[in-house]
């Protein structure tokens, strides 16, 4: 895998130190090989906040994966917040599933990012890379500010001046032995620049609201002999090692020097708009509510997490020599129980996959991209896909496509699945020395609107020429009875032969809302030995919905 550049001109991921904070083992393990595939450096996995603690002041990593529950008194949020105030590290949540009020709180320790759970390798590297950028851009902003010489006020909780630097000192008029431990707000006072009026002090605010604060209107600060100095401020409560909050400091500068103080809001803001895009998402996800924030995380990590525990059993059988990595045999009893394994677990997450993608569609938040499809080269390439295996199952694949068949629009990917899956059940399905047709050509339709069109919303002029796609198999007979209900989600033929092909119960069902989506329909026939799934589309999708 060629080596992924971040946004920096001089560092490669392969410079990115990451500490990996997780307390479940596969997931951590997990998380390892898809950073080290992304080419960034793993330094160490711990399994508590505390831990984390330790290991982050020891190692300094460039950046910390935090997963919030973690097992123990402390949490993720409190280990993040600890490591930022000693040490600045940049920290990016792990989170599956929490409640308002932690996402909240976790809110407030000013996170760099979230990863929702299960992790996904591309929506992992964007967020380390946006934390990565977003951490250098305030960094470079920091190290502007102190090359520029900010004025540098630090009070303690009952706001007696505990320190003022030299800046501070030319900008108010006051030195620093003068005013040490006097009240801040008999010696420095702000203004209004519009109304005169006198405003709070951003340290006031910093201790009361327990976070840093900035001055967005233009401020006047009242120096020692009465003239004003047009400033920009801000201040940040100071806190202890047990998180008390001590003091506040306050920064502060001429207003020329506004512009890099707007340059940070903006780097915040693009914070922000990474926040809003995650709330975005799980907007998206409300539509699973329960489905999500308890099976996604209860269901789908455990049997991730099996199927990695199989994958690196069978890698700890092959060292002993118990297994054959090349040449396993099918009688060997502790192979076939790990293929058992593996392919169940497998059929479970495609479950879950399958489910989550139902309800988008359900929800009208299935995507399309409308794009030009030749079906004279589309299709066969398809169905070249299933070639190796209808052959090892000594089964024939037809295909015809009319030469003078117009090109498709519509969204490929939806006809993909959909030819897919078909496909797929015709190979399970199909016995040795069977058939199996695809064929495409334009037809007509001539028929009345019915009842079921009506309130599936589908609508077919009978005046505009549809593609028409069927595929069949030989060797098999639907029961006329079956024939109505085979496309209702979870719903099995009741024939035993059927039921060892095995499947989620889900296919037929995903097929037909695909090509409800696709503004087309779908049937299913069966007689003399032959099952055929015929589908009409329109051949230029209707961009109304997108």
């Amino acid at each position: 895998m060629n080596t992924i550049a971040i946004s920096s001109n001089t560092q490669t991921t392969q410079t990115v130190r990451v500490l990996v904070v997780e307390d479940e083992f596969i997931l951590a393990i997990n998380l390892q090989e898809i950073l080290e595939s992304l080419g960034y450096t793993v330094i160490d996995i711990a399994d508590s906040a505390e831990t984390a603690i330790e290991k982050a002041a020891q190692l300094l990593p460039n950046l910390i994966l935090m997963d919030i529950r973690l097992r123990g008194e402390m949490d993720g949020i409190h280990a993040a917040e600890q490591i930022w105030n000693r040490l600045e590290i940049p920290v990016i949540y792990l989170t599956g599933h929490s409640d308002e009020s932690t996402l909240k709180r976790a809110s407030l320790t000013f996170p760099f990012g979230y990863i929702l759970k299960p992790v996904r390798e591309k929506e992992l590297y964007v967020a380390i890379e946006t934390a990565l950028n977003r951490y250098e851009r305030e960094q470079f902003l920091s190290s502007v500010l102190r090359g520029m010489g900010d004025g540098v006020i630090v009070v303690d909780s009952l706001l007696r001046i505990k320190y003022l630097n030299q800046v501070a000192e030319a900008l108010t008029g006051w030195r620093f032995h003068e005013v040490k431990d006097q009240m801040l707000t008999n010696l420095i006072q702000l203004i209004d620049q519009q109304t005169q009026l006198t405003i709070e002090n951003p340290i006031i605010s910093a201790l009361q609201q327990k976070t840093t604060v900035y001055l967005e209107n233009r401020v006047l600060l009242i120096a020692r002999d009465g003239t004003t100095i047009p400033i920009a401020d801000s201040a940040t409560p100071l806190r202890d090692n047990r998180g008390m909050i001590t003091g506040a400091v306050m920064v502060f500068r001429n207003d020329s020097q506004r512009r890099l103080m707007e340059e940070r809001n903006l780097a915040t803001q693009r914070a922000e708009l990474l926040e809003i895009q995650v709330a975005q998402l799980q907007r998206l996800n409300q539509l699973k509510q329960d489905f999500l924030a308890s099976t996604s995380h209860e269901m789908r990590t455990p049997l991730s997490n099996i199927k990695m525990a199989i994958h690196m059993l069978e890698n700890v059988l092959n060292r002993q020599g118990i297994l054959n990595s090349e040449e396993v045999s099918t009688s060997d009893p502790i192979a076939r129980y790990l293929n058992i394994m593996r392919d169940q677990c497998q059929r479970e997450i495609n479950l879950v996959d399958d489910l989550l993608f139902m309800q988008m569609i359900d929800a009208d938040a299935y995507p399309l991209e409308l794009t030009e499809i030749q079906l004279q080269d589309w299709l066969p390439r398809n169905a070249e896909v299933f070639l190796a295996r209808i052959q090892a199952q000594q089964q024939t694949l037809q295909i015809s496509v009319s030469v003078d068949l117009p090109p498709l629009v519509s969204d490929v990917a939806s006809l993909t699945e959909i030819v897919s899956e078909l496909l797929n059940n015709a190979c399970k399905y199909t016995p040795a020395d069977g058939q199996i047709t695809v064929d495409a050509q334009l037809t007509y339709i001539h028929r009345n609107i019915t009842n079921e069109d009506a309130e599936s919303g589908v609508f077919i002029n009978p005046q505009i020429p549809y593609l028409q796609i069927t595929i069949s198999n030989s060797g098999v007979q639907i029961p006329l009875k079956e024939q109505s209900l085979i496309f209702d989600p979870f719903y099995r033929i009741p024939e035993s032969d059927r039921q060892k092909q095995g499947g989620t119960g889900l296919g037929l069902a995903l097929v037909k809302r695909l090509v409800q989506c696709l503004q087309g329909t779908i049937q299913v026939s069966s007689t003399q030995g032959w099952t055929r799934f015929t589908i009409l589309l329109p051949l230029s999708l209707s961009r109304s919905d997108d």
